[in-house]
């Protein structure tokens, strides 16, 4: 019975110290997700009468799959690119338009998942709507996907222009049949915005701002967003009627990485 005793005493000690090292060895949490600075704020509590329709939570987009970083459909952006939204949609009110946001600030995780997608030539999706006329193995040298993007500086925003007063637009049913974005507006995906001669993210030459062919209606469209925006601060990417930055940007050389979700910018 002695040397059971002492078996066992020698167990219990042991026992004690593994769970007095257990108890000190720091625990393994995960890492804290970044916040954005102070200078973003979301551009609802800025302007709430903006529309937002944000194309990258959904599947309604170039890649057909939510993006990576979008936890919520919110547009994020420095507070003086919404201030300047803000001075735009004023005076487009009085005209009877709103400005209706595609997309904001962008994490660079998002940009990180559309170069994976690009390199990946086997998935061609959306091709149909999105890229119809362009080779997947292009879209680096064509510049429609690159390994950086000005949105995630927090100062570009993607948009464009709706009548007052605004219907709903509808939404995307998985399995839609596709039709190129740049087919005539009623053949398009039901979008409430008015004619700009292509859809959103239209990866083709007829999404140059001032692309000749764009004619008419769209021309004036297209001229009308511009020099609203221009007049409010903002410069257009020309290969993208929709394509806007705030100069100077406040954070030119920074290309930030946190979600967008509405904890980023909790108590801005």
């Amino acid at each position: 019975m002695t040397g059971l005793a002492s078996a066992f005493r020698v167990l219990a000690a042991a026992a004690a110290a593994l769970l007095a090292v257990t108890a000190t060895a720091p625990v393994a949490q995960a890492r804290p997700e970044p916040k954005a600075p102070e200078e973003f704020v979301a551009l609802r509590s800025v302007d709430p009468t903006i529309i937002q329709e944000m194309r990258y939570p959904t599947a309604h987009n170039f890649m057909g799959v939510p993006v990576d970083g979008y936890r919520q459909p919110l547009c994020i952006l420095t507070r003086p690119t919404a201030l300047a939204l803000h001075r735009a949609q004023t005076r487009l009110l009085e005209q009877g338009y709103s400005l209706k946001v595609y997309d904001c600030y962008r994490p660079q995780r998002a940009v990180d998942h559309f170069v994976r997608w690009a390199k990946d030539l086997d998935d061609e999706t959306m091709k149909g709507e999105f890229y119809p006329r362009v080779d997947k193995t292009r879209l680096f040298a064509d510049g429609y996907i690159a390994e950086k993007s000005g949105h995630s500086r927090g100062s570009t925003v993607d948009l464009t222009l709706v009548r007052r007063p605004a219907a709903p637009t509808g939404p995307y049913p998985p399995g839609r049949q596709q039709v190129p974005c740049y087919a005539p507006q009623a053949e398009r995906f039901p979008d409430n915005s008015v004619d700009m001669g292509t859809g959103y993210d239209c990866f083709d030459t007829l999404s140059h701002t001032d692309d000749p062919r764009i004619q008419g209606t769209q021309r004036a469209n297209r001229q009308f967003l511009k020099k609203t925006l221009t007049d409010a601060g903002f410069v257009n990417l020309a290969e993208e009627w929709w394509h806007y930055t705030f100069k100077p940007e406040l954070f030119p050389d920074t290309f930030f990485d946190f979600p967008v979700a509405r904890r980023s910018v909790a108590g801005h």
